[in-house]
């Protein structure tokens, strides 16, 4: 019987383009031999973004106010892969496959009460070997702030926080899927199978790679010189045994060396296979060891530059308000004075009327201005003389 099978993955930002133009099936040309563009048509959506995925990642935090912190480094999103085997799709129809891969994406809504409006892609592809889905998703918790109020928040740890969380998540999506009728066995637990993923080094070494290339440069597929019945000297033979050399032993021997010939390409053809693969498994491990160089070089510099940003930003911050608050000193100061000019002006016109018997000082005040053209009141000056510049440019 077939199994069930979900696998999941992290990504972080900087994954999410390339993620983006394999999954919706953006690129010209790709690396994977199993796609046959000519069947790409056949390729359906459960769910499109309307962008890229990290525009998409920003315009959805945004829009349901995703609290938690997201580093450089933080998981930001998670993919499902999908599917069963290639027999269990060409044994349910198109129709039921249809119904099992809408079904999968209604389990991915309801687990952990995640919600829809956190599935961001939904891409089924039909265009390689065995039909799957790839599913990206936010993996958003829903819990409390420290005041108690109720949140959603961006957490991958927190959303596989339990130690088994992918036993749990394997058992759930097989009762989820056998509950609606899918004919399927559990996936076994690696404890159980002792299966490991491993990495490159050990598969060239299981695989015995060096050796197959050598093995692929030293066979040779050229098909070994066949004895023909008319190199015999037929004036020695009878036509008789002519004939019974001919079908006991030149035809017996002729089928036996086209058998191992075809069995010598299907070798090759699978050695040659192989070495393609692990070749491209180096190609690609050392671009991924060149752009981790290459991100933890730019995460160094953009650190950097923040760093040189703040200090800057906290020098420039004391210095002007340094000079504000000597600005603010100052016009505290200029304040005194002007009131306390306006009081000595008051008592010296006070004095001058009483010592010299004056009369009434608004008389002296109004004569003072009337002959001078000047306002005792600075203020009121001070609009006077800028009202007399403007008359002087107008004309």
């Amino acid at each position: 019987m077939s199994f069930a099978i979900i696998r999941n993955t992290k990504y972080k930002r900087e994954n999410l383009q390339g993620i983006y133009r394999h999954n919706e099936r953006k690129n010209k040309n790709y690396s994977n031999d199993n796609i046959d563009n000519e069947k790409s048509y056949l390729n359906y959506s459960l769910k499109s973004p309307k962008y890229r995925y990290d525009k998409e990642f920003d315009m959805m935090k945004e829009k349901y106010n995703l609290k938690g912190q997201i580093k450089t480094v933080s998981n930001i999103a998670c993919e499902y892969i999908i599917t069963s085997d290639k027999q269990f799709f060409e044994k349910i129809g198109e129709h039921e496959a249809k119904r099992y891969f809408k079904t999968a994406y209604n389990f991915v809504a309801e687990y952990k009460k995640l919600g829809e409006q956190y599935i961001m892609s939904a891409k089924v592809h039909m265009d390689e070997e065995t039909p799957h889905m790839h599913l990206i998703f936010l993996p958003v918790v829903h819990t409390k702030d420290k005041n108690g109020n109720e949140i959603e928040k961006l957490a991958c740890s927190e959303f596989w926080k339990e130690k088994d969380s992918y036993r749990r998540l394997q058992d759930a999506f097989y009762q989820y899927m056998t509950s609606h009728n899918f004919e399927l066995e559990r996936g076994l637990p690696k404890e159980e199978t002792g299966r490991e993923h491993i990495n490159l080094t050990e598969y060239k070494e299981i695989t015995n790679f060096e050796k197959t290339k050598e093995t692929l440069n030293n066979i040779k597929l050229e098909l070994p010189d066949i004895p023909d019945i008319a190199d015999i000297n037929i004036n020695r033979l009878s036509k008789k045994r002519d004939e019974k050399i001919l079908e006991e032993i030149i035809k017996p021997k002729d089928e036996l060396i086209n058998e191992l010939y075809q069995d010598k390409l299907l070798l090759h053809q699978k050695l040659l296979r192989q070495s393609k693969m692990v070749e491209k498994a180096e190609k690609y491990e050392k671009e991924r060891e060149k752009i981790i160089a290459d991100n933890e070089k730019l995460h160094n510099q953009v650190e950097q530059i923040k760093s040189e940003f703040k200090e800057k930003e906290f020098d420039l911050e004391w210095k002007y308000k340094s000079k504000i608050r000597g600005l603010e000193k100052e016009n505290s100061r200029l304040n005194k004075i002007i009131d306390k000019f306006y009081e000595t002006i008051d008592k010296f016109i006070h004095w001058i009327c009483k010592k010299f018997d004056m009369g009434a000082e608004d008389n002296l005040i109004r004569d003072f201005q009337k002959e001078t053209n000047t306002f005792i009141d600075p203020e009121k000056q001070i609009k006077k003389e800028e009202r007399e510049r403007e008359w002087e440019l107008e004309r």
